[in-house]
């Protein structure tokens, strides 16, 4: 097509207008920006919470062990438990008896919330705490667990909370990746199914969880070569940027193509911000010994609390941290010595989370941030026998407790039977937990939605769900 002088300023005039009022509306939170798929977007509807740091307990954390006091269960031990199905747990051959909680229970603070022995300083912080005592999932398997806990389907493949979150609001951040994730770093291994439980799924790829390394850099290639000069490195990402949007105007896969170029652009901002977001010795002495840093059995978990805390302070929309790793006795899956495997990995995250809880609220930031903890399902209250009996996986009942960013403080939701076995007050579905977390940050569970298979796919699935209202401030 031939152009005059005339025309072409004209064309050209209006698309720097274009691009100008793009980037204002998208600023202004009134339209995403073409070419930034993580511009901050509205809410939805009114939401205290700005991000989410998830305390992601992995194996299954036993609620009658924590924070699910069942005196019928201590007064029952060592009896049988009527019409109980061998086949709940994993072992149907090494069902016990009815086994008391090996540890002491209290009633703390003004809420007179029971906690075990496991937790002596986040039972201090119970009154910031809401408890929701009927959760239940979909499966007894730590892998199909995990996906519905992560994804909100037994299978891998669709996209992770994070994912949706950060799809659904953008990110308060320019310089970092809105949905970063931590795995425990004492080479215990990741979570059973590895990377799907924070996967992008069917989302556009840049809203996949970042993985930060537990050793070393946390995250890879944050430097360029020693003989690249950043006029150069800059003059290649604007070449590549260029390429892209021409290509992206003859292409329908547009929103991959708008996350490749961000993905480009994030990465060249991280080199000086990441190092300095990770950066604990810039936190005054006091900080760093309330986390824990100076004692070497929970050092690790206290570098990812605080470093979640300086992420979220930096706009970063979701954290996720994994207490566990990949086999049985390295992680929350205690089914032999219930004392020894929750003991040992208590201790890991007492002081880390207590202190998380309280620091937050000293900086005037919990009501910004909303604070998450639970794993993929409970524990039965039966032994499995043993030399040290433990706990076979329940997914009839577990404990989730939540605080900060709207969440009512000191309430308890629903309850189980007199021993724990199921949940049978006001049941908690996933879909109505992950509902009720999309609530808290601002989005409507039926609005969040992305066009795949011919279908407008939800977190939440299609079946009705509700909201757990009681805990809501």
């Amino acid at each position: 097509m031939n152009l005059n002088r005339r025309d072409l300023f004209q064309r050209a005039g209006a698309g720097f207008g274009w691009m100008a009022l793009q980037t204002m509306l998208a600023q202004a939170g009134l339209a995403e920006s073409a070419f930034n798929p993580l511009a901050p977007k509205q809410k939805h509807q009114r939401g205290k919470a700005k991000s989410i740091i998830w305390l992601f307990m992995n194996g299954g954390p036993s609620h009658v062990d924590t924070w699910d006091y069942k005196p019928e269960l201590q007064k029952r031990d060592g009896q049988a438990l009527p019409g109980f199905d061998t086949k709940t747990g994993f072992f149907p051959d090494a069902v016990g008896p009815l086994m008391k909680s090996p540890f002491e229970w209290k009633q703390y603070g003004q809420s007179a919330t029971w906690g075990s022995s496991l937790f002596p300083q986040l039972c201090q912080q119970v009154d910031k705490m809401a408890f929701i005592h009927s959760c239940f999932t979909e499966s007894n398997n730590h892998s199909p667990a995990l996906f519905m806990m992560n994804t909100g389907v037994t299978r891998m493949g669709n996209p992770s909370v994070g994912a949706w979150v950060t799809y659904g609001l953008g990110s308060e951040s320019e310089d970092l990746p809105s949905f970063m994730v931590m795995s425990d770093p004492k080479n215990r291994g990741l979570p059973k199914g590895n990377a799907s439980n924070w996967t992008a799924g069917f989302l556009p790829g840049v809203y996949q969880g970042t993985w930060l390394k537990p050793q070393g850099e946390p995250i890879a290639n944050l430097k360029p070569p020693a003989d690249m000069k950043e006029e150069r490195q800059r003059e290649q990402l604007n070449f590549l940027a260029a390429l892209n949007r021409e290509q992206m105007e003859n292409s329908a896969a547009e929103q991959e193509l708008a996350a490749r170029i961000n993905s480009f652009e994030l990465a060249y901002r991280m080199q000086s911000a990441a190092p300095e977001a990770f950066d604990v010795n810039k936190e005054p002495e006091h900080v760093r010994k309330m986390y824990g840093l100076d004692q070497p059995h929970c050092s690790h978990m206290a570098l990812q609390c605080l470093t979640a805390r300086r992420l979220v302070e930096r706009g970063v929309r979701f954290v996720q941290i994994y207490s566990g790793g990949m086999d049985n006795q390295l992680s929350w899956d205690g089914h032999s010595d219930i004392l020894g495997n929750h003991g040992g990995f208590a201790a890991e995250v007492d002081q880390p989370f207590a202190a998380l809880l309280s620091d937050l609220e000293q900086r005037g930031l919990l009501d910004d941030v909303l604070v998450v903890c639970a794993g993929e399902f409970g524990r039965l209250p039966v032994s499995q026998k043993g030399d040290k009996p433990g706990r076979d996986h329940n997914p009839h009942a577990f404990t989730a407790w939540l605080a900060g960013g709207g969440v009512k403080a000191g309430v308890h939701h629903g309850e189980t039977d007199d021993v724990g076995h199921k949940a049978v007050v006001d049941r908690v579905s996933v879909h109505d937990f992950h509902a009720t977390l999309l609530h808290l940050i601002g989005i409507d569970h039926d609005k969040l939605t992305f066009r795949y298979s011919g279908l407008d796919q939800k977190l939440v699935g299609v079946e009705p769900v509700k909201l757990v209202e009681s805990i809501l401030a």
